[in-house]
């Protein structure tokens, strides 16, 4: 199976990413997780993201705040999907790192989920290797029964808590 490289830009996203390590853990998929920067550590950044098919990465997953440009700086430097998280900050409650990476030039796509997105980012990673992974793919679809039948569950019984 392939893996999922996680890279953030300051280990202050740690709380968003270990959302989407619990995801993937629970997936049992792969994963190495990376703190480099596309401003403070341009060069690792680079090297990460041009080694990463060649070492059996599948998707890369960047998650940063503010200017946030480092889903951008990896999807430059690889023909991986990369899977952009903005992080919400301090100044402009992650806005600016969501227009940041979703506003991507022409020919460097970068997928990007919700403010703060770990979870959903890591099942849009795990939807993509599984395109290729049947077994993967039923434990997706496993996943979703499970949380289908929660809201179900929860629904039976909305009457009563009223």
């Amino acid at each position: 199976m392939k893996k999922v490289g996680i890279v953030m830009g300051s280990d202050s996203d740690l709380p968003v990413l270990k959302k989407a390590a619990d995801v993937l853990k629970s997936l049992d998929i792969p994963f190495e997780m990376h703190v480099y920067s596309a401003h403070r550590t341009p060069d690792e950044a680079r090297d990460f993201a041009r080694a990463a098919r060649d070492r059996g990465f599948g998707v890369i997953i960047a998650a940063a705040g503010m200017a946030a440009h480092l889903a951008g700086a990896m999807a430059a430097n690889t023909i991986l999907p990369v899977i952009g998280i903005p992080c919400k900050s301090t100044v402009l409650e992650g806005m600016d790192a969501l227009l940041a990476t979703v506003q991507m030039p022409s020919g460097i796509p970068v997928a990007t989920v919700a403010i703060d997105g770990g979870t959903n980012a890591a099942l849009l990673a795990a939807q993509i290797l599984a395109v290729g992974d049947e077994d993967l793919a039923e434990k997706l679809a496993a996943r979703r029964a499970a949380e289908a039948k929660t809201v179900l569950e929860k629904d039976s019984g909305i009457m009563d808590r009223i």
